[in-house]
């Protein structure tokens, strides 16, 4: 039998996953830098690299808490823009989205 896709627990593992990411990032940012200046140099590059990971983590953790919000309120898995259902296959792989094929299609 295949799997029944979970809509809320596959939410909450997302959710979970970024917050644990994002803590790890913010954990490896608060330690303290070397002092010789060219370790500082190398590091502070890392930090950048970091900077830009936490904002990736943080965007998906918005994207989950949008689609944990669109599930409370019934409208979990209908697009966004134009109302129909979003393709199940889609919901599977990308649990957060807000757009059918089509209508993302259309905002490319």
């Amino acid at each position: 039998m295949a799997d029944v896709f979970d809509p809320q627990g596959t939410l909450e593992r997302l959710r979970r996953d970024y917050r644990q990411r994002a803590e790890a990032i913010r954990d490896d940012l608060a330690r303290p830098h070397d002092a010789d200046a060219t370790e500082r140099a190398g590091e502070r590059q890392n930090d950048e690299v970091l900077q830009a990971l936490l904002a990736e983590a943080e965007a998906g953790l918005r994207q989950v808490e949008r689609a944990r919000q669109r599930l409370a309120e019934g409208r979990y898995g209908l697009c966004r823009r134009c109302g129909q259902p979003i393709e199940p296959a889609r919901l599977a792989a990308l649990p957060v989205a807000e757009l059918c094929l089509h209508c993302a299609g259309l905002e490319r």
